[in-house]
């Protein structure tokens, strides 16, 4: 039976952890284990993991060098066919999500990885709808990408072809979705459907500061590219974007 790893990264995460792990128990689909990479937060957020850890879980707390780093390590520690990365103030968005992942990859054996559809929530309202989309050819230099929350990747597929690089520290996660499907051409599948309910404040768009340090690692990623113009990258994120807040 396939088994699914979810791993979720936190530090001081008391407000919206439980929420998160609630979110992983009530799935219909329970062939898991949940690994939490712990940051060494200050709060109580390692006593409501603990609280609710069953025997196929997975706490570790330790330093790290930032978010995409601890991801990694729970890539490593991974047991199951499927990782699904699963923040700690996001939560699935309905109890049947995994279940639906589950079986979509189960049809399509020759799946390396599926992504979806998110909401971006403030103040328990929706903010952003993000609806993916099918990915062409130049879609990355035109501003496009995935929403990285509903990008699930099969372990074989990041044993094939690498984790998180960290010399980007604030896109990194724009660059491995760039690397599987556009550089490798992994094997993937747009599920139009809503994955996962996402808390606004991200590490990526948290302030203007970082929104920047972004962008500019996204033009050292896609610089490379022929189709890469960086007038044409900047207007049509823009509009990407504007559409996120119209829907």
């Amino acid at each position: 039976m396939t088994k699914a790893s979810i791993i979720t990264v936190c530090l001081n995460s008391e407000k919206t952890i439980e929420k998160t792990i609630l979110s992983v128990k009530n799935q219909n689909y329970q062939t898991i284990e949940h690994i939490f990479i712990d940051g060494i937060s200050s709060d109580n957020t390692i006593d409501i993991i603990r609280k609710n850890l069953t025997a196929n879980d997975l706490l570790i707390s330790e330093k790290d060098d930032g978010i995409y780093d601890a991801m990694n390590k729970g890539i490593k520690r991974a047991k199951g066919d499927i990782i699904i990365i699963l923040n700690s103030d996001d939560v699935f968005f309905e109890n049947s999500t995994l279940e639906n992942i589950i079986n979509t990859f189960d049809k399509h054996e020759n799946l390396e990885l599926i992504y979806g559809n998110i909401i971006i929530t403030k103040n328990n309202k929706t903010l952003r709808n993000w609806q993916s989309g099918e990915f062409l050819e130049n879609s990355f230099t035109k501003g496009w990408c995935p929403a990285h929350p509903a990008f699930i990747v099969k372990k074989s597929t990041y044993e094939k072809y690498g984790l998180f690089d960290l010399n980007y520290k604030y896109a990194a996660d724009i660059e491995i979705m760039y690397r599987f499907l556009k550089k490798f051409n992994c094997k993937y599948m747009y599920l139009n459907n809503y994955l996962v309910k996402m808390k606004s404040g991200g590490k990526s768009n948290r302030n203007l500061s970082n929104i920047f340090f972004q962008n500019i690692e996204n033009i050292k990623i896609f610089k490379k590219d022929k189709s890469f113009n960086l007038l044409k990258f900047c207007f049509y994120k823009f509009i990407h974007r504007i559409k996120q807040f119209i829907n």
